[in-house]
């Protein structure tokens, strides 16, 4: 999911290059650096659900 919100956010960051937008508080580089945190939280393993099921059963097995 993180990686996917990384790539509208890189998506944005090249319309707003491209399109020469301008602001103090949102530019293309901050952007960018947004999209690459999401990026690097995304292959931590960051926001990737637990299979409670396999948890249970390894329990069980025991």
């Amino acid at each position: 999911m993180l990686a996917i919100v990384a790539a509208i956010v890189f998506v944005l960051a090249l319309l707003f290059d491209l399109a020469d937008v301008t602001s103090d508080a949102l530019d293309y580089q901050t952007l960018i650096t947004l999209g690459l945190l999401l990026l690097a939280l995304h292959l931590a393993g960051v926001g990737a659900g637990t299979d409670w099921r396999a948890r249970r059963s390894a329990r069980r097995r025991r």
